[in-house]
């Protein structure tokens, strides 16, 4: 199997070497400190796996089903605990697909799914959400794209990039839609709890049996650094494949991942720390919002969810752009639309607290688009 690099990665890789003084376009909450989880960790915690199970701990598994609202719908033995989202969706790719079959991919979308489907040799079908329908999935497109072939259909819910949400009703027609085929449907809910309007979708874990739903501490929490995420999925077959797949990779999930990931995602800490996110990405929001209003090189749809958004940047090729702005005067990090299948885009953002330097990086964005 030969993996091509997406283009995301491509970009990171090229510009190690640049250290920034602001970054536009963070997709990560402010990150906790260690010690923020001393008091509530066992200084005698053996560093060995957890002693108990092969899915992750039992106590992180129930809480990864209440954050999710699938209490009722699943069970902790429905979750896989993971080195974080990716390599949930990873896991579900190496099982479902093969060369020949075809997988249902959204575009602007997370570029994993198209890496591995052409790696594996799978038919890729590409959805576009169309930045003039408010970037919205078109459903019908969709179903059109269906064929008894199809094994799978992969989307981001919020999608990443574009922050636009998928409703319940939309969901349940999807679950429709995959299920005249027997397709698997995997919805990646890294963003999820950080909407900006109205409620969190359901996980389609609850809604379909043969969805997975796939998640992490990583974005909205701020916890990238631990590698911990998750799949759920009710077919009993799905998660043993993954456990004994993962155990020729990562083998067991970390013991600190798994430990401060359930005491960030209990109740009396979860809440607090998703409104001070909420706040804090809603306040970067309107400043951004403002931003762009008084840019005339610049436009975008407001995303519903989320901590990034794509903006249209016209005049300039958006990749020349970014390595310029990354260059000396401005010092000023962002990732051009290319790494999303938009090249006439820039991907704007509202994450990473104080560190970014957000204020000051708007300046000098300012700056660099005068010039």
């Amino acid at each position: 199997m030969k993996v091509t690099i997406h283009k995301l990665f491509d970009y990171l890789l090229s510009t190690t070497s640049e250290v920034p003084e602001c970054v536009l376009g963070f997709s990560l909450s402010q990150s906790p400190r260690l010690a923020a989880f001393l008091p509530d960790l066992d200084p005698d915690l053996r560093l060995d796996w957890n002693g108990v199970s092969f899915q992750g701990l039992p106590a992180l598994r129930d809480r990864v089903i209440a954050q999710a609202g699938l209490d009722g719908l699943c069970s902790a033995e429905d979750v896989l605990i993971t080195a974080g989202a990716a390599e949930a969706n990873y896991l579900c790719f190496r099982q479902l697909l093969e060369p020949g079959c075809e997988m249902i991919s959204e575009t602007p979308g997370w570029p994993q799914a198209a890496v591995m489907a052409r790696a594996v040799g799978a038919v890729l079908k590409l959805v576009q959400r169309r930045e003039d329908n408010g970037w919205r999935l078109d459903l019908d497109a969709l179903a059109a794209q269906v064929t008894p072939k199809t094994r799978l259909i992969f989307l981001s819910n919020p999608n990443n990039p574009t922050g636009q949400l998928l409703t319940k009703a939309e969901l349940i027609r999807l679950a429709r839609i995959a299920d005249t085929v027997g397709a698997w449907l995997i919805i990646d809910e890294v963003y999820a709890g950080l909407e900006w309007q109205g409620r969190r979708a359901p996980s389609i874990a609850g809604i379909y049996g043969r969805g997975i739903t796939t998640g992490s501490v990583s974005k909205a929490l701020g916890l990238q650094g631990l590698r911990t995420g998750w799949m759920i999925c009710r077919d009993k077959g799905m998660i043993m494949d993954a456990v004994i797949l993962r155990e020729n990779a990562s083998e067991i999930m970390n013991i600190l991942g798994e430990h401060i990931a359930e005491i960030a995602l209990r109740p009396d800490r979860l809440g607090p720390a998703l409104a001070e996110a909420r706040a804090e990405g809603a306040a970067n929001l309107a400043l951004l919002d403002g931003f762009i209003a008084d840019q005339p090189r610049l436009s975008w749809v407001r995303p519903q969810a989320g901590l990034i958004g794509l903006a249209r940047l016209d005049g300039e090729a958006a990749e020349p752009f970014a390595r310029r702005l990354l260059s000396a005067p401005y010092r000023t990090f962002l990732l051009p639309g290319t790494a999303y299948d938009a090249p006439a885009h820039i991907r704007l953002g509202v994450g990473g607290g104080a560190a970014v330097n957000l204020r000051e990086g708007l300046e000098r964005l300012a700056a660099c688009l005068a010039s």
